[in-house]
């Protein structure tokens, strides 16, 4: 019988001492299960959605324009023509100054003849007292029919003051297509006006169509200018 006792205690203590083991652990949930620690996880179905970044608003020459144009600009586009917001800027650029006289020149254009549906920028080189020639190239700009390399030439005939290398920008009213342009335009009579370096005057084509060169430097010329100038797909020396 002691030796019996002796063997059930030595089995209770092994027990004893498996047992405490076990009942010190604790099984934790795991993360994703139900009852688990959703916290900083996002539910699926649920994530952020991704959000594009803001458009930039569109200048239409390929670049994003940060410029605001004036004058019903959308209107105007489909219209073909250009605000004077839109060719005080380009005249801006293209003589190399900003001044309040270049603007008040495109405002008289305006004025009289209201928006152009085309314009040139270029070069013209001439220089001669009581008679002389004209020489010009530079490019056509329209939002109807592109763009495109063109040439002018003619007689200036009158009391004229000037010299070579003239920036020359050409307003362009009624132009029906880009070929229209190759033809005499005629200097429309009292329509020379000068301020502040720069000089405009008119010319008259058929077809109703009208130019106004806008001058600036010592290029420009005015005075009683009865001359013409005549347009050509490719440069010539004949301004006849």
């Amino acid at each position: 019988m002691h030796g019996t006792a002796k063997l059930f205690a030595l089995i209770a203590a092994a027990l004893i001492t498996m047992a405490a083991p076990l009942s010190a652990q604790v099984i934790q949930a795991p993360s994703g299960a139900p009852g688990g620690n959703y916290q900083g996880q996002q539910p699926y179905g649920q994530q952020q959605q991704y959000a594009p970044p803001p458009a930039q608003p569109y200048g239409g020459s390929g670049q994003p324009e940060s410029r605001q144009y004036g004058g019903q600009p959308a209107q105007s586009q489909q219209q073909g023509t250009y605000t004077i917001d839109e060719i005080v800027g380009e005249g801006h650029k293209f003589f190399g100054t900003v001044s309040r006289e270049l603007g008040s020149l495109v405002e008289r254009a305006f004025r009289q003849w209201g928006q152009p549906n085309g314009y040139i920028l270029g070069q013209e080189g001439s220089g001669a007292f009581v008679a002389g020639l004209r020489y010009g190239e530079g490019t056509l700009y329209t939002r109807l029919f592109g763009q495109r390399h063109v040439y002018w030439q003619g007689p200036s005939v009158g009391w004229d003051f000037g010299g070579d290398g003239a920036r020359t920008m050409i307003l362009i009213y009624n132009l029906p297509s880009d070929q229209a342009l190759f033809q005499r335009f005629p200097g429309i009579a009292g329509s020379a006006y000068l301020i502040g370096g720069f000089g405009m005057t008119a010319l008259g084509g058929s077809n109703n169509m009208v130019l106004v060169p806008i001058r600036s430097g010592v290029g420009v010329r005015l005075g009683a200018n009865v001359g013409y100038l005549k347009f050509t797909p490719e440069a010539t020396w004949n301004p006849f």
